[in-house]
């Protein structure tokens, strides 16, 4: 018989209680491979309102979130090379500036930035692709538990009926990330022809991240591509506020920050940047 390595025991362990804490999928059966078995417990995660689970399960989570991005891989700002490095451009800001391609997830910065919705508490859609899924499964559900005690709270203030509005930032803990904060930004929603309210909204996002890194003194932040996924704001409009809000912030708060970093992850993103990034 093979002997079941430490992390596969966690994996087992945390899906038994899972399915237990779930109720409505107490008895669901699943495969005997580890990927199988892997994207399960992402689901459970995925669709689990925040409530009380206890501490030995949360603490093997958070064991098993960390091993798992261990074996990812973690990168460090000293594996990422700034702008003047990469392009060898003169861009006025180009040594506090970074294009990194890759999973946001992996990256061992002070703050990662997190798209999220109105309702501020992760995506519910079981392995969604869309950044906030990504973010709220590897940080595990610590982060959903934080996110849901803000919105109490905010809801107490200013009614039941509360959702984030655009444009604003709110900072919360990375748990098992490799970063030690997430920053949720609610992005603006393009139906139709984009507005120029729609990129103020765009810009705010920028600089209201910004503008907490400052006051939390997070002095390396990296940024997904806000709004281009599921809010379908246009990629290189989008690249261009992105580009342009943060340069401007950056003239006037400089000496607060080590690097900033625009996270892509499509071919298409990357080459948008850099070519904004060269002009």
């Amino acid at each position: 018989m093979v002997q079941k390595s430490e992390q596969e025991a966690r994996l087992d362990y945390l899906l038994r209680e899972f399915k237990e804490d779930s109720g409505q999928y107490r008895n669901l059966e699943t495969g005997e491979e580890y990927e199988e078995k892997r994207m399960t417990l992402r689901s459970l995660m995925n669709i689990r309102m925040p409530r009380y689970m206890p501490e030995e399960v949360l603490k093997v989570q958070d064991e098993f979130l960390a091993d798992e991005a261990r074996e990812k891989g973690i990168i460090t700002l000293s594996e990422i090379p700034d702008a003047r490095e990469q392009y060898g451009c003169g861009h006025s800001c180009a040594d506090k500036l970074s294009v990194w391609q890759g999973d946001i997830t992996r990256l061992a910065v002070d703050a990662i930035v997190n798209a999220a919705n109105s309702q501020m508490l992760g995506c519910f859609i079981p392995c969604h692709r869309c950044i906030d899924n990504v973010i709220h499964s590897a940080a595990g559900i610590r982060l959903r538990a934080e996110c849901r005690d803000y919105m109490e709270r905010r809801r107490r203030q200013a009614g039941q009926g509360y959702e984030e509005p655009t444009g604003q930032a709110v900072l919360t803990r990375g748990y098992s990330l490799p970063a030690k904060y997430v920053i949720h930004t609610v992005g603006p929603i393009v139906g139709g022809r984009l507005t120029d309210a729609l990129c103020r909204d765009l810009e705010n996002c920028y600089r209201s991240v910004l503008t907490c890194c400052v006051e939390n003194g997070a002095r390396t932040v990296a940024f997904c591509c806000i709004s281009t996924g599921e809010f379908h704001f246009p990629n290189r409009e989008a690249a261009r506020i992105a580009i342009g809000t943060v340069t401007g912030f950056l003239s006037e708060y400089g000496e607060k920050f080590d690097r900033v970093i625009f996270n892509v992850f499509k071919d298409e993103d990357k080459v948008i940047y850099e070519e904004i990034l060269k002009a």
